[in-house]
Parts: C-alpha cells; sequence; structure tokens
C-alpha cells in the first residue's frame, strides 16, 4: 500500500495536500489546536514563539486576498519570517520551471511552502522534491482541494453544531468546479457526517460522487429541507465554458439562497460561504448579512486554523 505523502512514517501530518485520505484522529487533531489558538486573537500582544527562526514563503500563482492574507497573519502570529512573493514578476515569469524557482527559495533556507496553483497536484509535485525538513500546505490547486478552507469550514460547523455524526449538511452551487466542495465532503465524511449533499443544476454538480457517499440535488428545496448546515459556493465562471455558463440570473431563479427559500432548512441552520460572495448571485445580501449568517467567523477561524496546521507540521519531521 503507497504511503500517504502528507504523513510520515509515524503516521503524523507533514505536508498538508487535501483532507482527502487524512485520518479522522488527525482532523480532529488539527481542530483541537486551532481551537487553542482562537484565544491568540483576543490577546493585546497577538503571538505566540512556536514558529520563531522558521521561515514562511507564500507562492500565489493564483490571486487571492483572504486565503494570502489569513496566511500570512497566522504565520506571523507564530512568530515565523514571512516571505510574499510577486509571482507576477518571479522567475517563474521569465520561463523558470515551477521546481526550479522551488530550489533556488529552498536554497534561502525555507521551511515552509504555502501553495496556491492553477493547476491540480502542483503542491504534490513540490511535496516530493523538497528537502525532508521542508513543508508544503496546499492553499488551493485547480479543481482538486483546498484542505485549509475545508478545515476551517469543519472548525466553524464543529464550533456552532457540535456532533458532526448528528448533521444534514447541503453544499450548494457550482460543485464541478470547487476545491472547496471536494475537501468539505472529504472532511465532512471522515468525521463521520451522515447527510452530505450535493445541490446545484446539473451542469455543475460532477456526475462521479456517489462512490463519495453524498446525496446529490438538482432541487434546492430538496436538497435544503431539514439541514442544520448551508454551504453556498460562487459560480466559477473562470473556469467555465460554453454551455456550462449559467447567467447569474438564471442561477439566482433557480438555486439563489434567499431568506424565504433559507426557511426549508432547519430555523436555527447556520448560513456558511468560502467566499468571495458575489451577493445576489448564489446569495442575497440580507442572507450574507443575516442572524444566521456566520461567513466573517469563518474568516477569523481561518487564521486559527492556518496556525494549527503550520504549528504541526513543523513539529514533525519526515
Amino acid at each position: 500500500m503507497t504511503r500517504n505523502p502528507q504523513l510520515n512514517r509515524h503516521g503524523e501530518l507533514i505536508h498538508l495536500l487535501s483532507t482527502e485520505g487524512l485520518p479522522r484522529d488527525i482532523l480532529l487533531h488539527i481542530l483541537d489546536t486551532a481551537a487553542q489558538f482562537v484565544s491568540v486573537n483576543d490577546r493585546e500582544v497577538k503571538k505566540v514563539p512556536l514558529l520563531r527562526g522558521k521561515s514562511v514563503f507564500n507562492l500565489f500563482f493564483e490571486n487571492s486576498t483572504r486565503t494570502r492574507t489569513t496566511f500570512e497573519i497566522a504565520a506571523t502570529r507564530l512568530s515565523a519570517d514571512v516571505f510574499n512573493l510577486d509571482i507576477a514578476r518571479s522567475s517563474t515569469a521569465k520561463g523558470e520551471t515551477l521546481l526550479d524557482t522551488i530550489a533556488n527559495l529552498s536554497a534561502m533556507a525555507a521551511d515552509i511552502f504555502v501553495v496556491r496553483h492553477s493547476e491540480s497536484g502542483a503542491p504534490y509535485l513540490i511535496a516530493q522534491h523538497v528537502a525532508p525538513h521542508v513543508h508544503v500546505i496546499n492553499a488551493g490547486d485547480g479543481r482538486h482541494a483546498h484542505p485549509t478552507q475545508g478545515l476551517l469550514d469543519m472548525y466553524t460547523i464543529r464550533h456552532y453544531k457540535g456532533d458532526f455524526t448528528r448533521l444534514s449538511v447541503a453544499i450548494v452551487g457550482d460543485v464541478l468546479h470547487s476545491r472547496v466542495a471536494r475537501s468539505d465532503i472529504h472532511a465532512l465524511t471522515t468525521l463521520g457526517c451522515p447527510d452530505v449533499r450535493v445541490v446545484g443544476p446539473r451542469t455543475l454538480v460532477p456526475s462521479d460522487l456517489a462512490h463519495l457517499g453524498v446525496r446529490v440535488c438538482h432541487s434546492l428545496e430538496e436538497g435544503i429541507r431539514d439541514c442544520d448546515v448551508v454551504i453556498a459556493l460562487r459560480l466559477q465562471n473562470e473556469r467555465m465554458s460554453g454551455a456550462l455558463l449559467p447567467s447569474s440570473q438564471e442561477f439566482h431563479q433557480r438555486f439563489g439562497l434567499t431568506p424565504e427559500r433559507l426557511r426549508w432548512a432547519k430555523p436555527d441552520a447556520i448560513v456558511m460561504h468560502p467566499g468571495p460572495v458575489n451577493r445576489g448571485v448564489e446569495i442575497d445580501s440580507s442572507v450574507v448579512d443575516g442572524a444566521q449568517s456566520v461567513v466573517l467567523p469563518q474568516v477569523t477561524f481561518g487564521v486559527a486554523v492556518r496556525m494549527a496546521v503550520m504549528g504541526i507540521i513543523a513539529g514533525n519531521e519526515a
């Protein structure tokens, strides 16, 4: 059996590349560790010395605001030295290969690479070629995975709803192109959520979800009825073409989350969104800003979760 490239020979986390294949105890360890870091946000001095002397390189080959900023904040609060590379002006723009870029940065004593890339699998490739003491965190690769977003979603769900084994969770929207949806599905099923629903038009829902144990719904009412958690996804127009691309108005008419439609879910259901939010498309402003929305707490928890991930992997050797 091939060893999970995210784990060392002792089964400890050394890279975070995907929630897929990670054991339940590691997911819970990350969530429990993040809970300890949440209180750091409330301190006057928001720093702990866990990564003092370590160098964290943020390599974002795709644009990002929330993810890049929260990783930078997380690393800084762990007392690491943080380096944000301007990829558009870097040597990769001049033809240097990805692995040559990594090799040169590794020669500058990098300890952790945080990588966002448009190509699925790029963080895996990097993890295969770094030195044993260097760690890689996937900050989103193509349509494949966004594990820290998945983990902060799990933290948010557990914070507000507790035991996963009692929950119904609906993921609504452009699931086909969503790396967040994939990370959420793998994490939810591993944590024992018995009712995971994927909701969207047929053109935007993958056809290969049956083996994951999720329920596919092409009606919003059916999909979110009596749910505890509703996760809305944006239309990823940059990854679509042709017939896959519904108009914003058409999508909102059938799958947009409005206060009236939210009543199909449980009265105490929480509403989540990984951002950026397209108000009036996948979700109404009144829902984003409403009492059931936990969109902003997700961002807050994201800092603690990313602190936890960096702290955990930095403490484990290959």
